[in-house]
């Protein structure tokens, strides 16, 4: 990596320290709402980057709990989805967003392909490479698992959402089934399948440094009112820690298995079996 590359890379990520023996590498792909000085504001007043569309809510400060629970190495991004999303594919039509959630984002608005490339290379890239330079060392004798943190909004469109957290996946449920078994052991959780998304994605982080590597992977999202303050987002950072423990001693977990993606499937999605009602 020569000098510049490096600078780019630091200024784009956010790196936690880890060993390289930890179980997983925790990812937070819109950990921030902050831009680059360059881009100003995108023409946005400041309390759009205080809404969902500017980042994930609560997200970061969970994922550098469960980093520091695991002594896991973490990766994040530094910069607001809002510039360029870093759970998108490169080719993907919403990796810069024109309009979000009913806003007009004026510095996106008419923006060309020599645009979109140049925040591809600058922010983008530096981000999906950590990923990988992180997963290089740390795959050896025992494969390391993937997880991403996300957050989400209680109500969309008017219509409230009654999952306090939801546990995304695409065909490998390695990961998805054990972790929905212990958490169902905590009664007072309503926990979505494949809720608020649907975890199959041709191209986001997890499709192309998990499901690509054959590495166990989950994306988890938490409803943002429950985790908007840091003491609420660490409480929830240990409840999940608590089911994740068992789940990443699993051996199957810790090897490199290739599973399909549903992504380009249109058939019925399978469903992870529940323990309770």
């Amino acid at each position: 990596m020569s000098p510049s590359d490096a600078d780019r890379t630091a200024s784009a990520v956010e790196r936690v320290s880890g060993t390289p023996h930890a179980p997983a590498l925790f990812i937070c792909d819109h950990a921030a709402n902050a831009l680059p000085q360059a881009h100003g504001s995108l023409g946005l007043p400041p309390d759009q980057f205080a809404r969902h569309i500017a980042w994930d809510i609560g997200a970061a400060d969970v994922t550098r709990a469960l980093a520091a629970h695991f002594h896991a190495p973490a990766v994040l991004s530094r910069y607001s989805r809002l510039l360029i999303d870093p759970n998108r594919g490169a080719d993907d039509p919403t990796l810069v967003m024109r309009i979000s959630d009913g806003a007009l984002i004026p510095g996106n608005a008419h923006i060309d392909d020599t645009e979109v490339a140049r925040r591809t290379q600058a922010y983008w890239r530096p981000y999906r490479d950590a990923i990988a330079a992180d997963l290089d060392t740390m795959t050896g004798a025992r494969a390391p698992a993937v997880i991403s943190i996300h957050s989400f909004t209680p109500v969309w469109r008017g219509a409230p959402r009654p999952w306090q957290i939801g546990l995304l996946w695409d065909g490998d449920d390695r990961i998805a089934q054990p972790l929905l078994t212990e958490l169902e052991k905590q009664p007072d959780l309503t926990i979505g399948d494949n809720e608020p998304y649907d975890g199959a994605l041709i191209g986001d982080t997890l499709y192309d440094l998990g499901t690509s590597r054959g590495l166990a992977h989950i994306l988890i999202e938490l409803r943002q009112d429950l985790i908007a303050t840091r003491e609420d987002a660490h409480h929830w950072a240990e409840r999940i820690a608590h089911a994740l423990i068992p789940v990443l001693q699993r051996d199957d977990v810790r090897r490199i298995e290739r599973y399909p993606s549903y992504a380009r499937c249109k058939g019925q999605r399978p469903k992870l079996m529940r323990t309770r009602a």
